[in-house]
C-alpha cells in the first residue's frame, strides 16, 4: 500500500505509510441451511509502538498500530479474523504525544483513531470479502445492488 494522505491536525502533516495483514484465521462450520444470517464486524487497536522508519538516508520515528478485525456469523456459521499493523508517520512531537496518550489511557484521539481504523478497514474489508467467497460464506459487507427502477432505466437508455 502506498502513502495515504491523512487529515491535517492543527496544521501538522501525518500519513499512513502502510497497512499489513500479519495473521488470517477463517472457518466455515457445517450447519443446516438457515433463513437469516447475522454478521457482526468489529475492529479495534490492540497496541501502539514506536517504530523507526528509514526514508532514503533520513530516519524518522513513527508509530505502528496493531489491530484486530473480526467478522462473526450468527447463528454459529463461521468467522473471519485478521490481525495486522498500520504504519503511521507524523512529526516527532505528535508521535510522542500519541504514544504517551496510548500508554496512559489506552485511548487515541478521534482524528488519529479515524485515520488508523479507516486505513485498516479498507484493507480488511477486501480481504474478508475474498475469504468469504473462498469459504462460501455470505459477504461481510454490503455490496452495491442495481435497483429494479435503475435496471429499467438502463435498458431504456440503450
Amino acid at each position: 500500500m502506498g502513502l495515504v494522505a491523512a487529515p491535517k491536525l492543527r496544521g501538522e502533516n501525518m500519513a499512513v505509510v502502510g497497512v499489513h495483514i500479519t495473521k488470517i484465521s477463517a472457518e466455515k462450520k457445517t450447519v443446516n441451511a438457515v433463513s437469516k444470517v447475522g454478521i457482526n464486524n468489529n475492529i479495534s487497536v490492540k497496541a501502539v509502538e514506536e517504530k523507526d522508519f528509514s526514508l532514503g538516508s533520513a530516519k524518522q520515528k513513527g508509530l505502528r498500530f496493531t489491530f484486530e478485525f473480526s467478522c462473526k456469523y450468527s447463528p454459529d456459521l463461521g468467522h473471519i479474523d485478521l490481525e495486522g499493523n498500520v504504519l503511521f508517520l507524523s512529526d516527532e512531537a505528535r508521535t510522542k504525544q500519541i504514544k504517551k496518550e496510548w500508554d496512559e489511557k489506552k485511548q487515541l484521539g478521534s482524528e488519529i483513531m479515524e485515520t488508523v481504523l479507516n486505513a485498516a478497514l479498507s484493507r480488511c474489508n477486501i480481504e474478508a470479502l475474498k475469504l468469504s467467497q473462498d469459504l462460501n460464506l455470505p459477504v461481510p459487507i454490503p455490496l452495491p445492488k442495481l435497483q429494479k427502477r435503475q435496471a429499467k432505466a438502463a435498458v431504456k437508455a440503450k
